[in-house]
């Protein structure tokens, strides 16, 4: 098996001038989602927006990263702990999978402590699914302070 692996990120088009610093960060030190990675070479092969609801781009966008030898996409944090959290995150994750036949993993890097407090309030992940969908990129609170 291969130290090395090739990803793609997705971020939405919300934070479309987002410079991917939180992203990188945590690929580089391998938290948030990117803990699934320790121990391996990780290679950024594409980086771009879901085009904006309801997410036009995902339609090619993996296609694209797939050609350059993407073995997953990440669908970033953003898309879930903007407000509201994207109502198609799944669903973009269960096209990829079957038009592309590429890994998804929801999320990037961990949910900022701010955003983190703020839909706890709200109620917002209390559902088994959301809880199951935000579980990669939870963190402990020091973590999560950092990307705040």
């Amino acid at each position: 098996m291969s130290d090395e692996i090739r990803i793609g990120i997705i971020i939405c088009d919300r934070y479309h001038t987002c410079a991917g610093g939180k992203c990188l960060r945590a690929l580089y030190n391998r938290e948030g989602a990117f803990s699934i990675y320790e121990g391996k070479r990780v290679k950024l092969v594409g980086y771009t927006g879901c085009g904006g609801c309801p997410g036009g781009n995902i339609e090619y966008a993996p296609g694209e990263m797939k050609k350059n030898g993407a073995e997953a996409i990440h669908l970033a944090t953003g898309l879930i702990v903007g407000y509201p959290p994207c109502p198609r995150v799944t669903r973009f994750r269960d096209f990829i999978r079957a038009k592309y036949g590429l890994n998804v993993v929801i999320g990037t890097h961990p949910i900022p402590q701010k955003y983190y407090e703020t839909h706890k309030t709200l109620g917002t992940w209390k559902s088994p699914g959301w809880a199951e969908i935000i579980q990669p990129t939870l963190a402990d609170e020091k973590t999560r302070l950092l990307y705040d």
